[in-house]
Formats: structure tokens, C-alpha cells, sequence
């Protein structure tokens, strides 16, 4: 074996060079600290906020790499939504209680819940999303996707008083436009017809309206589709189409059922 060989190869091959695992491996750490600051009540918010904006300097340094951009501007202007993100976030913890007969506190909601982790941090990255942020939301969306198994992409725009049951599996892609009072359950996805790259800046996911409900796994694709507002959308639904307002989709699939003990 010719080790240095091997690894002079090894480093010819490495031809990323703003690829740092540490950018994923600090997003993580910044996340767990932003949601520390918004919610633990022994977490001194001025001086978290203080170390935030140190680590958020780290952030930019590893993932801004247009020099003729300054990210670290866009900081200030993130502090200030997170008064107006918690207070959708309560409400979203809220809305989990309160349609959850499971749920006995709203604090166990806050703790044990995989589907406000992931709206929450769904939430504080999409603020930075909007601000064309490199990378950073992506990391923090897919942190919790690792945490909780659902996937929503930092740039769906999602109304207030979101309630997630059960949680895993879930997938709401990009485009996606959720609207308020919308409840979903546990391998739900809301995405694309096609994934070409030439679709890349066209709406290519769903439209929910208020007030819906959707089922565990139903599928809903496409950019023209819409579920009208007050609609239900039964389990393992598939959909490509709209829905108007106020309608109830089932799934009615054929079961046989045989006695397999034969005299």
C-alpha cells in the first residue's frame, strides 16, 4: 500500500472548497440555542441573544462566500421577527393542545412533541430563507427533519395556528402554501408532480386553504392544485387535482378478508 499515494489522492478529489462540515455541525448548535432563548424559562434571553449573534458571525464566515455581500446585516433585522415567530408558535402549540385529546399540558407540547419541534424550526429558518441566507435554513429544517421525520423545506409558507399529529414522515416541499387552521397527520406529503431542475423557480407544490384537514398519508402534488378551505382529506388520498371548498375526499379502497382455516 502506498499511503501517501492514497492520500494525495484523497485530497485531489476534494475540490469543494467551501464544503465544511462544520457550518452543518454549528447550525445545529444555533438552532438548539435559538429555541432555548424562545422558549426555556431559565434561559436569560439578553444575554443568549448576545451569544447568538456571535455564533450567527461564525455562520456567516462559513457560509456567505459572495464577499460582496454582508449577511451579517441581515441579524438585526432577524432579532426583530422573533417576538411576532413566538408569538405564532404559541399559537401553533396551542392548536396542538387543544386538538390533541392525547396532550395533557401545553408543556408537554412545548417538550415531547415532534411536530412543534419541526414547526418551530421551521419558523425561525424561514426568516433567514426570505433573506437569501446560503444554506443555513436548509440545515436547520434538515436538523429537525433528522429529529422528528418530517421535512419542511425553510421556504413553504405556512399560516397560523399549524397543528402536526403523530409527526413522522411528513414532507412539504419548497413552494408549498399552507394557510391558517390547517391540520395534518403523520406521512402526509405535499409535493411535486416533477422534480425537473428547469422547474427550479416555478410553484410546484399544493395550495392549502384554511381550516383543512388532512388525513395520514395522503399524497397531494402539484403547483395548480388547491384543497379549498374547510375541506377533508381522507387517509391515503391521492391527489393531483382541486378540491373545492368544503369537501370531504376518502380513499375507498377493496379489502378481502378470508378465513384461513380450512376443515
Amino acid at each position: 500500500m502506498n499511503k501517501p499515494a492514497i492520500i494525495q489522492d484523497i485530497i485531489k478529489q476534494k475540490q469543494r472548497p467551501h464544503l465544511k462540515f462544520q457550518l452543518k455541525e454549528k447550525t445545529e448548535a444555533f438552532t438548539d440555542h435559538l429555541f432555548y432563548t424562545l422558549f426555556d424559562i431559565e434561559t436569560d434571553v439578553e444575554k443568549n441573544l448576545a451569544s447568538l449573534e456571535k455564533e450567527f458571525t461564525d455562520l456567516v464566515e462559513l457560509a456567505c462566500w459572495d464577499r460582496l455581500r454582508n449577511c451579517s446585516e441581515i441579524w438585526e433585522k432577524y432579532v426583530s421577527t422573533l417576538p411576532e415567530i413566538l408569538q405564532k408558535l404559541n399559537l401553533d402549540a396551542k392548536a396542538i393542545f387543544e386538538n390533541d385529546p392525547a396532550s395533557n399540558s401545553i408543556e408537554e407540547v412545548y417538550l415531547s412533541y415532534p411536530g412543534f419541534f419541526a414547526i418551530a424550526i421551521y419558523r425561525l429558518s424561514h426568516e433567514f430563507y426570505k433573506e437569501k441566507l446560503p444554506l443555513v435554513p436548509r440545515l436547520m429544517t434538515e436538523y429537525a427533519h433528522k429529529l422528528t421525520g418530517v421535512d419542511i423545506n425553510p421556504g413553504a409558507q405556512i399560516g397560523e395556528s399549524f397543528f402536526i399529529d403523530h409527526a413522522t414522515g411528513i414532507v412539504i416541499g419548497e413552494t408549498t402554501i399552507i394557510k391558517n387552521n390547517v391540520k395534518i397527520y403523520q406521512g402526509v406529503t405535499l409535493g411535486a408532480l416533477s422534480v425537473s431542475k428547469g422547474m427550479r423557480n416555478t410553484k410546484r407544490h399544493p395550495t392549502v386553504e384554511d381550516n383543512v384537514t388532512i388525513y395520514a398519508n395522503a399524497i397531494i402534488l402539484g403547483g395548480e392544485t388547491v384543497i379549498g378551505a374547510n375541506s377533508i382529506i381522507g387517509g391515503n388520498a391521492w391527489l393531483t387535482s382541486s378540491v373545492p371548498e368544503n369537501s370531504i375526499v376518502s380513499h375507498d379502497p377493496v379489502i378481502k378478508i378470508k378465513n384461513a382455516i380450512h376443515e
